[in-house]
This record gives C-alpha cells, structure tokens and sequence, in this order.
C-alpha cells in the first residue's frame, strides 16, 4: 500500500517539479518552529503566489497524545489548524518578490469558518493544501484544505502576515 504522498505524486504526474519540493532541512531555514511544534514534514508542490501543497506524518510518539485522548489517541484540531498555517507561511515566505532576511517572522493573523470533519489519529497522513485568495500590503489570505487519504479532516480561511523582529 503506498503513502498518500506516492499517491498524490501519481496523480500530479509531469506537474510535480523536483523543483518544488521542500524537505525538512528547507522547510526548517523557512520556519522558527521546532519539535514539538514543527508541524510540517514535507513540501510536495508549490506554485508561487498560488498554491502549496504539503504532509504532516501523525505519529503515536508526539507527546500530546498522553493526554489527547488516553486510549483514543486524536490529533487536535487547533493542531490541524496549526499545521495548515504553517503551510500557509511557508508559501508567503517563497512567494515574497526578495528575501525578507534572517530577522523576519511569519504571523498567524486569523482564521476564519474553520470546520473539522473527521478525527485524525496516529499513523494517518495529513495532507495539507492551501490556495492563496488575496495578498495585499504584508497580509495574505489563504483557503486551505486538510485531508487524510482522500477524506476532508479540516478545512478554513487563514490570514497571515509577517514583520521583522
């Protein structure tokens, strides 16, 4: 059986560019997170300006799942969300026209109609993908989707925005 990245890859055949993907060593220059907060393990797709697309492998070793829930581990949804704005941040950082320097953090600045439609548990594959909607003066408005195995987990609109620290 392969993973939903072997499948997605599949599916976007000639589309999907060596190019545009981003494995954790980039993905950790992009972002200040790190374990247990780095929520993103691999960047499959990007178009500047547009759209990315990226996984989460949920494992039963991250420590939220002692208590998140004892016998039925789920992955919270704040985490979801968490993810997916990661994601989003990781597209505004490659989309910017110059690179915004080491002194540059990326902020969440809101969220809206956020809604979850199915748990996510360890061993599943979050597949995170996030269209841009807007961009105007340093904020950007994302529509993204998460999903496992072809199934909707969550979905929401995220504003984002970054300044230099």
């Amino acid at each position: 059986m392969g993973s939903v990245y072997n499948k997605e890859k599949e599916k976007l055949g000639s589309q999907m560019s060596a190019n545009n993907v981003e494995d954790i060593h980039k993905i950790m220059e992009i972002l200040p997170h790190r374990y247990p907060f780095l929520l993103i393990d691999r960047v499959l797709d990007y178009t500047l300006g547009e759209s990315l697309q990226a996984i989460k492998n949920v494992t039963i070793n991250e420590p939220f799942f002692q208590g998140h829930f004892p016998g039925r581990p789920v992955f919270p949804g704040v985490l979801i969300l968490e993810a997916v704005a990661q994601a989003s941040a990781i597209l505004a950082s490659k989309s910017l026209e110059e690179d915004p320097g080491e002194n540059v953090i990326f902020l969440f600045a809101g969220i809206d109609k956020a809604r979850f439609k199915r748990p996510v548990e360890p061993g599943d594959q979050l597949l995170i993908d996030v269209k841009q909607t807007n961009y105007k003066r340093k904020i950007w408005k994302y529509s993204a989707v998460a999903s496992v195995e072809g199934s909707l987990a969550a979905s929401a609109d995220i504003i984002f925005t970054y300044r230099n620290y």
